[in-house]
């Protein structure tokens, strides 16, 4: 009758055990889907799919992007902590297998007479006619094991989430990847923006000396006075000034692709200048879903989140009961002599444990929950990740757009005032304009010269971004 009752409080406790247990995540979050389409633009083959090699035709920029991937130091990073999550996925697969361990003992026990173990040694021989010394020695040589069987999928979880977050770690790494194509690519069409703005500030330098020339002499025959030489001259100086910024800028911009390119400062080679290039006006985008698959920080923010689920299940496994196997296998004497005598010193050992946490069970409850809430955080982090992606491209598609316009307009100022240049100095010469038109002609026209090459770096650094924001450029 007593084994009876035994029997039923364990099948009481183990029931009460099993009910406490969660059986599903504490949060549940709503997931969104991805537009159809991006309206503007070309639903047909994306652009993410093609090579940097392809997309960018600029061989000198191919060449500095080829150096980057080979020494940028936080791609090297990158591809270390790849290794490191690397190994993260090979412990988890050992921790499936049983450990063996070779041992080897020596010790030497002393027991107390009026102890069991004392007692029972004092009456017995060890060997015939010898019986158990008070300090006994104990030696043993063999080989040890332990194993916990994966009954409840505990560590096939964690195996699971090891090998994900492994694989965030390649994205990560494509991820970076793609922005420093985009970084360097961006740069070096700064850099030919710049070579523009200074080769038009050293030309507007030659307009206004031969205007501060023509002003001096027109001075000394008495058809203008000293305040026009000194509003001509000032004007020089400021534009001269503007050469030399434009002259350290250029310094800056080669150091910062130097420090991208892993190299000390160096002059950057460049190929043709940004206004030869042709900038379409439609590009391949492909549909807003293609970026699940084409941007790496999308796929890596899915991974992280496939990670996650699987550490809620580990933490729901802890749960419940655990089986561990211990066992041991060699020789073990009391003589360093006799350890090897067999089959007298042979000994082994197999022990099998089932347990299971019952009381005081906070710590496990507190990682499950805090498993729980950060699978959720990941799986808004995921959508936030969609939802940005959509909007980069989709903000990019119209400014490319928008530029193109601009662009236009830009241009037929550029071309008016050019012209006007021409017209002021005649007329100031003839006495039908003054000096400060003519001044103000060649400001603005300089202005509008440089504000037409900004719009068409803007053109190339929207199209390097249309690029990035679809995920190109890590292939």
């Amino acid at each position: 009758m007593k084994n009876h009752k035994y029997i039923i409080l364990t099948i009481f406790l183990t029931a009460s055990l099993i009910g406490c247990i969660p059986t599903q995540p504490m949060y549940q979050a709503s997931t969104k889907t991805t537009p159809m389409s991006y309206v503007i633009g070309s639903d047909s083959a994306a652009i993410a799919t093609i090579s940097w090699k392809e997309y960018f035709s600029d061989k000198n920029l191919i060449a500095l992007i080829d150096t980057a991937l080979a020494n940028n130091f936080d791609v090297l990073i990158a591809l270390q902590r790849v290794e490191a999550a690397s190994a993260g996925v090979q412990f988890s697969k050992g921790l499936l297998l049983p450990s063996v361990s070779i041992s080897g003992t020596a010790a030497i026990r002393r027991y107390g007479r009026y102890t069991m173990d004392g007692a029972g040694n004092a009456t017995t021989d060890i060997l015939p006619g010898q019986t158990v010394p008070v300090n006994l020695p104990d030696y043993f040589v063999g080989l040890q094991t332990s194993w916990e069987a994966d009954i409840t999928g505990k560590i096939q979880n964690r195996k699971k989430a090891a090998v994900a977050r492994y694989l965030s770690s390649i994205e990560g790494k494509n991820w970076l990847i793609t922005n420093l194509v985009a970084v360097i690519a961006s740069t070096y069409y700064e850099l030919q923006a710049l070579d523009i703005e200074l080769e038009i500030i050293r030309e507007n330098i030659s307009i206004q000396e031969n205007a501060v020339a023509v002003v001096t002499s027109q001075k000394e025959s008495g058809a203008a006075n000293e305040l026009a030489v000194e509003q001509f001259r000032a004007q020089l100086l400021t534009t001269k000034s503007l050469e030399v910024e434009i002259e350290q800028q250029i310094i800056e911009t080669e150091s910062q692709i130097n420090s991208l390119l892993g190299r000390y400062p160096q002059p950057i080679e460049r190929g043709k200048t940004i206004l030869t290039h042709i900038i379409p006006t439609q590009l391949q985008t492909g549909v807003p879903s293609d970026l699940l698959r084409n941007r790496p920080d999308i796929k890596q923010a899915e991974l992280e989140l496939i990670a996650a689920k699987a550490d809620v299940k580990a933490a729901r496994a802890a749960f419940y009961p655990s089986l561990n196997i211990t066992g041991g296998l060699g020789f073990q004497a009391f003589k360093p002599n006799l350890l090897f005598t067999t089959p007298q010193s042979f000994v082994f050992s197999l022990v099998g444990g089932l347990s299971a946490p019952l009381i005081n069970r906070s710590a496990i409850k507190a990682n499950f929950k805090g498993a729980s809430a950060y699978q959720v955080e990941l799986l808004y982090n995921y959508q936030k990740s969609i939802l940005n992606g959509y909007a980069e491209v989709y903000n990019q598609l119209n400014n490319l757009n928008n530029l193109q316009r601009i662009y236009g307009y830009r241009n037929e100022k550029v071309n008016i005032l050019s012209q006007s240049i021409q017209t002021s100095n005649d007329l100031f010469r003839t006495g039908r304009a003054n000096y400060l038109e003519v001044l103000l002609t060649q400001q603005n026209t300089l202005n509008a010269r440089l504000d037409f090459i900004d719009v068409r770096k803007r053109q190339m650094l929207s199209r390097i971004n249309i690029y990035k924001a679809l995920g190109g450029g890590w292939k």
